[in-house]
Parts: structure tokens; sequence; C-alpha cells
């Protein structure tokens, strides 16, 4: 009986933490974009989906996210993620984020684009860099309109 009792126990953790809706970390040179299929290699460019019944979509750059949304129904998304450019890896909230369009800074698929964390990261690197400064929504109407 106290082995079914453990057994019980274990099962119902595994229900609950496999239910979790969440990020998930990128495994850099191991995981594919979801939109071009590319394999996601650059730490500052890629970003995420993760939509309300938890699955995750990967992507090499935040221009794949974007032109992957044509398709997607926005009512399934739990949140849009990006990396950043000051902290490589660590992915943020994409609607929270600046973004910048700019010629001096590559990124995978060609569009220049990078995400920051705060305005001011990316106006300090538009400063040296160049460049056009986006929210989110603004980001969205400029990719539609492009």
């Amino acid at each position: 009986m106290q082995r079914f009792k453990h057994i019980s126990f274990v099962v119902l953790l595994l229900v609950l933490t496999s239910c979790n809706v969440g990020p998930q970390a990128i495994d850099y040179g191991k995981d594919g974009c979801h939109f071009c299929k590319m394999t996601i290699v650059d730490k500052v460019h890629a970003a995420e989906i993760v939509t309300n019944k938890g699955k995750i979509y990967k992507f090499d750059a935040s221009e794949c996210m974007i032109n992957f949304m044509e398709d997607f129904d926005a009512a399934e998304v739990k949140s849009y993620l990006t990396n950043v450019y000051t902290e490589p890896e660590i992915l943020v909230d994409a609607t929270q984020a600046t973004f910048l369009i700019s010629k001096n800074v590559p990124s995978p698929m060609g569009a220049f684009l990078t995400a920051f964390k705060t305005k001011e990261d990316a106006q300090n690197v538009q400063e040296e860099k160049g460049g056009t400064l986006y929210t989110w929504n603004e980001l969205l109407v400029h990719f539609k309109e492009n």
C-alpha cells in the first residue's frame, strides 16, 4: 500500500508539472526555426512563441517569428519572446521590448532587426549604429507594409 501511495504521488507530480505553460530554453545549434527551418545558432536574435496550450515554436530571428504569425491565430498565443542584444540567450517579452532596425547590426535573416529589453539600451546602440526604433506594435505594422 505504501508503494502504491508513492507511485501515485509521483504520477500526480508528473501530471501537474507537464501542464505548465511557459517558455522553453532554446538549444542553440540543435533546435530548428519553425519558419525558415534553419538551425538556431544566434544567441542574440532568436525568438519563441508559447501557445495557451503550451506548444513552443522557436525561431532563429524575430523576423521569422513575425512572418510565421501571418498564418497563425494570435488568439492561441500566450507569449511572444525574443532574445535581446545586451543579454544574449535571455528571452524577454517581445511585446514589451524595443526593436532597432539598423544596417549596422545584422540579423540571421537579413532584416537587420534586433530586440532590446529597454528603450534606453536600444537608444544607446542606435546612437552608435544608426537605424530606426520600433515598439512591438509599430514593428508589426512595419512588416505588414514592407
